[in-house]
């Protein structure tokens, strides 16, 4: 029983119907065969629904559940294949991270470096920290960005009553989130498959005068050492007096 006088109604069809006494709302429900449901307490006036209240508690009983076993799974995303990725890219990343973590997921944002970028991992540490920034209103930092080989990683924790509170307001403008994570994690699965697909390719980066320095270093190493027992101590001065290698 709703003994608040007057209230915020949204309708049935998730319309704002604005402040409108708690006798009108009920009668306007009974019209429609739902009920009258009180969404946001807290707030002055209260915020009210038109809905089937059996549905709203089913389907509300199955995110919990759905929430209890998948929860706080440790959900990961990956920049690209280097630095180089598009800005708009990045935001696609963003916004993806942020889905995962209002559904209550953790996120590790991975950071890769190809060729001579490991020489400016400060970018990417920016990078990530830019990204704490523009998500550190539905998350906190679980571990901050590090370095792990070729790569720095940043994972963030959501954080529950930020969430809370933007879900709250989403439930009072009539925008409750309906999200569906299989879709996102299918999305976030090919980016990350296609990033993988050239994660090996070391010349990424470097000039055509480093690659062939490189290659010539990789065919020398492959040969292994020279065995000095077969060496003619005689030919081994010659050929340093004639320069050769």
């Amino acid at each position: 029983m709703i003994r608040i006088s007057p209230i915020r109604l949204i309708d049935e069809n998730g319309e704002q119907r604005g402040v409108v006494e708690t006798s009108e709302a009920m009668r306007m429900a009974q019209a429609a065969g739902l009920d009258l449901v009180e969404v946001v307490a807290d707030s002055r006036p209260p915020v009210c629904k038109i809905m089937d209240y059996g549905k709203h508690k089913y389907e509300q009983s199955k995110k919990e559940a759905k929430s209890r076993t998948h929860g706080n799974e440790l959900k990961e995303i990956r920049l690209g294949r280097s630095i180089k990725i598009d800005p708009h890219d990045v935001q696609i990343r963003v916004d993806q991270a942020r889905r995962f973590l209002m559904a209550g997921h953790k996120v590790q944002i991975t950071q890769r470096f190809r060729g001579r970028e490991m020489m400016h991992k400060q970018l990417g540490e920016e990078r990530l920290l830019q990204i704490c920034q523009d998500l550190s209103d539905v998350a906190k930092i679980d571990v901050a960005p590090k370095g792990m080989g070729r790569s720095i990683t940043l994972v963030l924790s959501p954080d529950k009553d930020k969430i809370k509170t933007i879900k709250a307001k989403l439930e009072q403008e009539g925008k409750a989130m309906e999200e569906d994570l299989e879709a996102l994690e299918a999305q976030v699965a090919a980016q990350n498959a296609e990033d993988e697909g050239d994660e090996h390719d070391e010349y990424e980066g470097l000039t055509e005068e480093e690659k062939m320095e490189k290659k010539k270093e990789e065919k020398k190493a492959k040969r292994g050492p020279k065995d000095d027992r077969a060496n003619n101590p005689v030919d081994d001065e010659v050929a340093d007096l004639l320069g050769e290698i």
